[in-house]
């Protein structure tokens, strides 16, 4: 069966000496793994290697079969050509932080238009802003919405916002709580949108801190979550 798909690059690995597997997050079907045969030695080769770098947006034909790991692209194409995303060197170390966490955190083969919509369409206004130190912050705690425990916002008056329950309390009642300065960041986070997100002026320090810490939330919602691999040379990058 040949599905036409939108698709978000999510990763690649080498398989063998001329082949590579790729994963992406589709439109239509979520995500989907393919086995590029012979794509590292064609030069005459429709399919391009140069497609596949990390959160490139394609449009995809497969010769999709249900129940198999690795599907068959039969043609592909740049769906959307960014202009900084890949050469601003700052940016690329998002892209590639951000990239690793998708490629995590994403599993299910089945269509969710609405999410899809929202990393296609922040990542290509990332490409378009010069101020976007404090990008990956949001856009992590925005996807925990279609994760399924972005924080209840009720009460976010109370001094204690507790990780495990995803909410705000009077006073801890787990070990894994957000007080002081990471609280106030997760309230102004949360008050904020792309569009305004120039307004809140962190420092390298207080951003670091404010990641450990939707790391580890990540962490204790999502069972199978990795650290990114990445996280290191990330925070070098921007410290």
């Amino acid at each position: 069966m040949q599905v036409s798909t939108k698709a978000i690059v999510l990763s690649k690995i080498r398989y063998r000496d001329h082949d590579l597997i790729v994963k992406c997050y589709t439109e239509e079907r979520g995500v989907l793994s393919f086995l590029l045969r012979g794509v590292l030695k064609s030069r005459k080769s429709s399919v391009k290697i140069g497609y596949f770098q990390p959160l490139t947006q394609l449009n995809i034909i497969v010769n999709y079969k249900p129940n198999k790991s690795l599907q068959t692209i039969k043609e592909v194409k740049v769906f959307s050509i960014y202009e900084s995303l890949h050469a601003n060197i700052l940016k690329g170390s998002i892209v590639l932080f951000l990239s690793e966490i998708l490629s995590s955190v994403l599993q299910e083969e089945e269509k969710n238009e609405i999410l899809y919509s929202f990393i296609e369409n922040t990542f290509l206004w990332l490409d378009t802003q010069d101020n976007f130190s404090n990008f990956h912050l949001l856009f992590l705690l925005k996807l925990t919405r279609y994760l399924g425990f972005y924080p209840d916002e009720k009460n976010d008056g109370y001094p204690i916002f507790n990780l495990e329950e995803g909410k705000f309390e009077l006073k801890p009642t787990s070990k894994y709580y957000l007080s002081g300065e990471n609280l106030l960041v997760l309230k102004q986070l949360l008050g904020t949108t792309f569009d305004a997100l120039s307004n809140i002026k962190l420092k390298s320090k207080q951003r670091q801190s404010f990641l450990s810490m939707i790391l580890l939330y990540f962490e204790l919602h999502l069972g199978s979550f990795k650290l990114p691999k990445s996280l290191q040379v990330f925070n070098q990058v921007f410290s």
